[in-house]
């Protein structure tokens, strides 16, 4: 979503673009989402009930209570004149519809990724590439996990050339800050790249 509100006389003042926070399940989506917008996020989140537990894998999120059924949202002012619109996708396999529907007019996306369970963002990866969707990988460094450089991360997914990884902790809003900056920047050049391509 890209949208320009404008004054009486006709000035673009502000430009509004949209960006998911995508990847698996317990991987800070919803944390992220709330430590960098600058309003009440909206959350959309119900307790773990013992139904979902045949299809929820909590294993390495043992603390995990709640989940995202539908999706988190929050805005965040880069600079002046420049916002983005955050929507948080849910992690489970069984909410996955929503996201034809999240990923509409988005710009790109931020696919966290958790060096404990990794493969859990494998999904996600494969759903922004697949869809041509600029992504930027940004790996929630946990307390106590193996710590691994970006380039190791990138060989893991089996990246694309250029696909930007980047460590950071969720909880921390100048660290999301400059994760969602990267990929603004990424994802700015991608869709440039691709109109010099289409008029070559």
């Amino acid at each position: 979503m890209v949208s320009e509100h404008s004054d009486a006389e006709g000035d673009t003042t502000a430009l509004a673009l949209k960006i998911l926070v995508a990847g698996g399940f317990g991987v800070g989506k919803t944390t992220m989402v709330g430590a960098v917008s600058e309003i009440r996020p909206l959350r959309t989140e119900e307790l773990l009930s013992e139904a979902g537990q045949m299809v929820d894998d909590t294993d390495g999120v043992d603390q995990k209570v709640t989940t995202t059924v539908a999706m988190d949202f929050g805005r965040i002012t880069i600079r002046s004149g420049l916002s983005l619109y955050l929507f948080g996708t849910p992690g489970q396999d069984r909410f996955w519809f929503l996201w034809d529907e999240l990923s509409q007019g988005a710009l790109g996306a931020v696919v966290l990724a958790d060096t404990r369970r990794l493969e859990d963002c494998f999904p996600a990866v494969d759903y922004f590439e697949h869809r041509h969707i600029p992504f930027v990988v940004a790996v929630n460094c946990f307390a106590g996990a193996r710590s691994y450089g970006a380039l190791d991360v990138s060989r893991a997914l089996d990246l694309d050339r250029g696909t930007p990884v980047v460590l950071c902790d969720a909880r921390d809003r100048d660290s999301g800050k400059e994760v969602l900056i990267r990929l603004v920047e990424y994802a700015g050049r991608m869709h440039t790249s691709r109109m010099l391509d289409s008029v070559g």
